[in-house]
């Protein structure tokens, strides 16, 4: 029961990242302060949705109070607004954890970006679930009454967004009208009076939040309470009804997003299932992009009621798509623990996923230069679906785009293969983790010296997928840092040719491999150099060497030792060949192992042993600049 007498509070200090976060809000650094609105009214329909889930399998939550609602209210006299919900309510644990932490991974990158950025706070804010302290960039103090649903108790929560935060039990006069759910008062600063305008704030609900489930209300001038949303399911309605308007307000409130979708699906299935689909690529990529769990965000509501956002719907390679799927057929009450045994879930996400494939494959076809930017935000997570999804890999094979060496833009395999060199049979590629540097690689000396474009994949998901034997019109992938590379076939551009080789390769590579012992696993005469004296490879089997410097940073490496390759016909081999016919083969352990250590530095790895190798490198500046 509310608390008629004084009882004293509960301090409490902020999360370090709440308190950041309210650095920013309560100096104001965003633009666009309307959106406070927005994210307090998505909160209460998140807790009228949360309570209509668990009323399935507790229906006494509910009792008689069977309207849920949102409901604003205006008091020009004390100069508050509140926002009060109906929905599932908070005890005193929920609010001190709510609204005193942020529990999302890449916080600390989110708050970054705000800081960085000002202008574009109004597409952040509600990614991390922080929308609730957007409310202090109009507020100088906020107050929330909440009581959970089923509970008798109601708590107190109060800040001024500087101080921390207090929880005590709620007394009458702050329950009053309160029977379930939670109120939020809003203390306005002197520059936000504005917010007491009832035009003013059903414009901004109309702009920002006509899509809410539930009816949001503001009473009117007779006292009467007036609905100032549409409050019907926007993926319901036919494609032809709604405006390319509505549907961008839609994907911010419903993905959390600022901007402009890149992508809009929207769609209804009918036959074996019924179900309703709006789904939204964004325009921008969202922060938990890269979050290790690679969770989906698409929400599964049945017959209009919310069940979940982790139903992954979508495999991971999708996660970035937003939106929603409302089903006709799933069972109502199913838990959160069987969605991922339900056959019918099952037939949703297969025709899901080859919707949204689908959907992406006509974009790139229609509109290339759409879909070039998607493919630029979202082609490494695409990409994973190469590497996990077989049934699907040449629908995303088709689809991929990646650089190459025929310029800056997107090349398509079907492009890549249409450009394809008389008697090149195979589809080149060089991975590694810096795009400037693969375009710099000396593997690429003999692929260019012929004209053959070789694809450049600097994304660590590509050391992944090329190990699966994915083939592209028959057209196999060849690694160029992986086994023989025999160019051969393919005769050389006019005056490309590289030099002829030392005549005697064999003795050059003996001492060479003896200098370096088991620092390689081979010292091999390359078919890959034209004008570089070495470079490193992997042998045939086991992993590319994009791949093993991935797994080591992983502490999974196998200790693969590379081939070093060396152009014997580079006038410093054949120097270097010199010395071994001459018998000084004293240098020649020195300067195979600076041979190595330039190999590795061309691969941005560094020097097996610093200090030697600079120790190397100044005795032999030394003799060259003083002719010792």
């Amino acid at each position: 029961m509310p608390n008629d007498t004084a009882t004293p509070a509960s301090q409490h200090s902020f999360q370090a990242e709440v308190s950041r976060l309210l650095h920013l809000m309560v100096h104001s650094v965003y633009t666009e302060k309307d959106i406070f609105l927005r994210e307090l009214i998505s909160n209460a329909s998140d807790a009228c949705d949360k309570l209509r889930y668990e009323a399935i399998a507790s229906p006494d939550l509910m009792g008689e109070d069977t309207r849920l609602a949102i409901r604003i209210g205006i008091d020009k006299e004390k100069r508050t607004l509140t926002v009060a919900d109906n929905g599932i309510g908070m005890s005193e644990a929920e609010l001190i954890d709510n609204l005193g932490t942020i529990a999302r991974s890449g916080t600390r990158q989110f708050l970054d970006r705000l800081a960085s950025d000002p202008a574009g706070g109004s597409g952040l804010i509600g990614q991390f679930g922080v929308g609730f302290y957007s409310a202090f960039m109009v507020a100088d103090r906020i107050d929330v009454a909440s009581r959970r649903a089923g509970q008798d108790a109601a708590f107190h929560w109060s800040s001024d967004g500087a101080n921390g935060f207090e929880v005590r039990p709620a007394t009458a006069e702050e329950t009053v009208g309160l029977g379930r759910g939670t109120r939020v008062t809003l203390q306005l600063k002197s520059d936000a009076h504005a917010y007491l305008d009832g035009w003013d704030i059903e414009r901004i609900v109309k702009t920002y939040s006509d899509h809410i489930l539930f009816p949001v209300e503001m009473a009117g001038e007779d006292g009467e309470p007036r609905q100032l949303n549409a409050a019907s399911a926007l993926w319901q309605r036919s494609k032809s009804e709604v405006t390319p308007e509505v549907y961008a307000e839609a994907y911010r409130g419903l993905a959390h997003q600022g901007g402009e979708p890149a992508l809009t699906i929207h769609y209804k299935a009918e036959g074996r299932q019924s179900y309703a689909v709006l789904l939204f690529v964004p325009g921008e990529r969202p922060f938990d992009l890269f979050d290790a769990e690679r969770k989906g965000r698409v929400k599964l509501y049945v017959r209009r009621v919310y069940i979940t956002d982790e139903a992954e719907l979508l495999p991971s390679y999708l996660r970035f798509v937003r939106g929603v799927v409302d089903s006709e057929d799933v069972p109502l009450n199913i838990s959160r623990e069987m969605l991922q045994n339900n056959p019918q879930v099952a037939q949703i996400r297969k025709a899901l996923t080859g919707r949204t494939v689908g959907e992406l494959e006509t974009l790139a076809e229609k509109d290339p230069e759409r879909f070039g930017q998607i493919w630029e935000t979202f082609g490494a997570v695409i990409k994973e679906g190469l590497y996990e999804d077989f049934e699907r890999r040449d629908q995303l094979l088709k689809l991929a785009r990646f650089r190459s060496t025929t310029g800056d833009g997107w090349r398509s395999l079907a492009e890549y293969v249409a450009d394809m060199k008389p008697g090149q049979t195979d589809i080149f590629y060089l991975a590694g983790d810096n795009l400037d540097r693969l375009k710099a690689s000396p593997q690429l000396e003999a692929a260019l010296a012929r004209g053959v474009e070789v694809l450049l994949l600097a994304d660590p998901v590509d050391s992944f997928w090329t190990t699966r034997g994915a083939k592209f019109e028959g057209k196999g992938l060849k690694s160029l840092t992986q086994g023989e590379a025999d160019l051969s076939p393919i005769p050389y551009l006019d005056g490309q040719a590289p030099s002829e080789e030392t005549a005697d390769a064999s003795a050059l590579l003996a001492a060479l491999k003896a200098g370096l012992g088991d620092a390689v696993s081979d010292v091999k005469a390359s078919k890959r150099l034209v004008n570089s004296p070495v470079c490193l490879v992997a042998p045939g089997a086991g992993p590319d060497l994009a791949l093993e410097r991935l797994l080591k940073h992983r502490e999974q490496g196998i200790g693969l030792k590379p081939v070093l390759e060396v152009n014997t016909g580079h006038p410093l081999l054949k120097a270097i060949a010199g010395k071994v016919a001459n018998g000084r083969g004293d240098e020649v352990a020195d300067l195979a192992a600076m041979l190595l250590d330039q190999a590795r530095i061309l691969d941005g790895e560094p020097p097996l042993e610093p200090h030697k190798f600079a120790e190397r490198l100044s005795r032999y500046l030394t003799a060259g600049l003083t002719g010792a």
